[in-house]
């Protein structure tokens, strides 16, 4: 930790290149952004010009990268403590942190205006929420202090199908894209405490309370299972609803399937099996919630564009 610590406050002399800015979007997060809000636009049923679905889609890309840009602005001294998050820019010196917090209070701005003339006023203020939402109420004031920073702060990763959805010109009223948000907010605790098991040294050494920081591997298994069970579940209510086809039905039941293997496998687990099973489960949730989202989308298609 000391030559980590040494490393970051005496940075090496760095040119800032597109590639740094880039990374400092956090380039993972923002195309789980992008994919779902553009899954909230398909099962939309209102018909929209694809210029101005590109347009919305660019914007909500640009304001989940100025959410990013601002998470590790404000997180630049534990993530110089943490092995997972020590290369970023800002804790390597590669760009300077005021350079870094103009950027992204540049792009939050200008993604958010676009967004909400472009698209719908109401999806501009969602994106707006989403932003504020990552980067003050999870950011600056939960990831630090509870270990409920996750359960809480999943919302702004919900939030981008109900903005694409609005962009589309759905009604915000609709049950269908606050399904999609359920989906991905019972998602995320277990998806992020699967890793925190697997590196819960690290969080530990940068005094973060995730869950398995600070309660036993038993309790923090029961919290994924609890939260899985309620995953799987929320799973099959756009078929029960009658907003989605019997099709997918039977996709995300084959996929809560794999996601129950890897979830007993991780119930079972000894200390020296538990990192390799919670990268295992943490790794599974990536591709379940990808092809999950895609057979909705392709769901919409088969009836006809959209859902009632």
């Amino acid at each position: 930790m000391a030559q980590t610590l040494s490393a970051t406050q005496q940075p090496q002399q760095h040119i800032s290149t597109v590639s740094d800015y880039l990374l400092l979007m956090k380039p993972r997060v923002m195309s789980l952004a992008i994919f779902t809000a553009a899954i909230g636009m398909l099962v939309s049923p209102m018909p929209s010009h694809p210029g101005l679905l590109l347009i919305s889609l660019v914007a909500i890309a640009t304001g989940a990268g100025a959410a990013g840009v601002l998470n590790q602005w404000y997180d630049r001294d534990l993530d110089a403590l943490m092995t997972r998050t020590h290369a970023r820019p800002l804790p390597q010196g590669h760009i300077d942190p005021a350079e870094a917090l103009s950027f992204g209070l540049i792009l939050a701005v200008l993604s958010v205006m676009v967004l909400g003339l472009a698209a719908h006023p109401l999806a501009g203020f969602m994106l707006a929420v989403t932003i504020f939402f990552y980067v003050v109420i999870y950011t600056i004031w939960l990831k630090r202090r509870t270990p409920h920073n996750i359960v809480i702060g999943g919302a702004a990763g919900a939030f981008p199908p109900v903005i694409g959805w609005l962009a589309a010109g759905g009604e915000a009223s609709a049950v269908m894209p606050w399904l999609l948000f359920a989906i991905i907010f019972l998602w995320t605790p277990p998806h992020f405490w699967a890793l925190a098991l697997a590196r819960r040294q690290d969080y530990k050494r940068a005094n973060l309370p995730m869950l398995p920081t600070i309660a036993s591997t038993r309790h923090s298994k029961s919290q994924i299972i609890a939260y899985s069970i309620m995953l799987l579940g929320a799973t099959m209510l756009p078929t029960a609803l009658g907003l989605a086809s019997g099709y997918f039905a039977l996709l995300a039941a084959i996929l809560a399937t794999g996601f129950m293997v890897a979830l007993l496998r991780l119930a079972v687990a000894d200390d020296t099996r538990l990192t390799q099973r919670a990268l295992a489960l943490f790794r599974y949730s990536i591709s379940y919630l990808f092809l999950l989202f895609l057979g909705l989308g392709a769901d919409a298609i088969i009836l006809l564009g959209g859902t009632p």
